[in-house]
Order: structure tokens, then sequence, then C-alpha cells
């Protein structure tokens, strides 16, 4: 027993010095270990952050790509517009050469106009002849004026006529000065349309019919003065609308 305990104790001693060897061996190795564990580990930190930015990028990228899809998008309805655009300018620019075309077709087009206007005017029953006379004159003016617009004086012409037209629909009473054997005299004037011209004195001693056959004034005897004064006063709609026994020129 004893020479197994010594035995054991020699191994104990033996051992202590070759653990201590081997731990210093050891030693170096583990440290190594744990450098590598510990950059493994900041290296999975930085692969992570890597990661996750690339995954920050991939959104970002998809997020462009969206908004990428809805610009073409965008644009290709904006382009549609700027070619409709585009088209109707080439269409409004062959209107506005259009309108230059007849521009310059309807401007002698209205020249006449106003001169047969101004010719008919001069062979018409001679009724108010200052205000037929001033509105050719104002329709001759307007035509040299650049400030108006050709579609207005087209509409003042046109309109020229159109009073024209209603006079022979009308019925009329208006005052005026007339020469009777060469003396100025207060008249009324009484038209029925272009049918009859006539005129009686205020004091109603005197009346007389335009002859459109010798284009003359003639004077009525005082047959027709009540028949006269009745037409006047249904032209100023101081009586209703009646029979009127008038003379009337006949033409061929």
């Amino acid at each position: 027993m004893k020479l197994f305990n010594s035995l054991l104790m020699a191994g104990a001693l033996l051992t202590a010095p070759a653990m201590a060897q081997d731990d210093e061996v050891l030693k170096p190795v583990v440290d190594e270990a744990a450098k590598i564990n510990e950059s493994a580990a900041e290296s999975q930190e930085k692969i992570n952050d890597i990661t996750d930015q690339i995954g920050s990028k991939l959104q970002q990228f998809k997020t462009l790509n969206k908004e990428i899809e809805g610009l073409e998008v965008y644009n290709a309805q904006l382009q549609r517009q700027i070619d409709n655009q585009q088209q109707e300018m080439v269409d409004l620019n062959a209107a506005i050469d259009e309108v230059s075309v007849v521009e310059r077709q309807i401007t002698p087009l209205m020249l006449r106009m106003i001169t047969g206007l101004e010719q008919f005017v001069e062979l018409d029953v001679p009724f108010l002849p200052e205000e037929r006379a001033n509105r050719i004159a104002d329709l001759k003016a307007m035509m040299d004026r650049a400030d108006v617009a050709t579609s207005e004086k087209f509409r003042r012409v046109m309109e020229a006529y159109q009073v024209e037209m209603e006079y022979g629909r009308t019925m009329e009473a208006y005052s005026g000065i007339h020469s009777i054997d060469g003396q100025e005299r207060d008249v009324e004037f009484l038209r029925l349309g272009r049918t009859a011209l006539i005129y009686q004195t205020r004091d109603a001693s005197e009346q007389g019919v335009w002859n459109k056959q010798t284009r003359q004034w003639e004077k009525l005897d005082s047959s027709y003065r009540t028949q006269i004064t009745k037409g006047l006063r249904m032209a100023k709609k101081q009586l209703a609308p009646d029979m009127l026994m008038l003379p009337v020129a006949i033409t061929d």
C-alpha cells in the first residue's frame, strides 16, 4: 500500500508539470480561437448590416420602379395631349387661312351690297331720306375702319338690309319739312309700306302723295283729308287699325 501511494504521488508529481506545459501550449490556441469567434461575430454583424442595407435598397428600388411606371403612364398621357394640341394648332391654322380667304372674298361682296343698297334707296319712295342716307354713310365709313371685325361689318350690312325690308311691311307716321310751292312747310308724313307716301300740313289744309311713275309729288284735294288724318292717327296707334281710302299709284 505504501508503495502504491508513492507511485500515485509520483504520478501526480509527474502529471502536474505535463498539464502546466499543455496549458501553455493550448492557451494561444484558445486565445486565437476566441479572437476568431469574436471576428466571426463582428463579421456576422457586418453581414447583417449589409443584408439590411440590401433589403432597404431593394425596397427603394421597387418603390422607384413603381414611380417610374407611374411617370411613364403620365408622360404617355401628356404626349397624347400634346399630340392633340398640335393637331388642334394645325386645324386652327388651316381655319385661320380659310377665314383669311373668306375675308378677302367677303369684303368686296359687302362693298357691292352697300352700293346696291344706296342705289335702291335712291330709286325707292323718298321716305326718311336723312335717316336712310346716314345709315349708308355709316356703313361706308365702317368699311374703312380696322378696329371693326369683318364679322361685325357683315352683321351691320345685313342689319341695314333687314331694316329696309321691314319698311315694306310697316305703317309709319313721322314729322318733317316739305317744300310746297317753293315754301318750306312743317308737315306729317304717312307711309304705308312702300305702297304709298303721303304728306299733310299741320293744319290739315294741304296734302299730297308721291307718284312712283313720275317720281314727283302731287297735290291731293281735300276729299282725302279725313282719310289721311285717320291714317296718321292709326300709324301713331291712336286709333285701331281700320280700312283706309287713299290714292295708290299703279306700277307696271
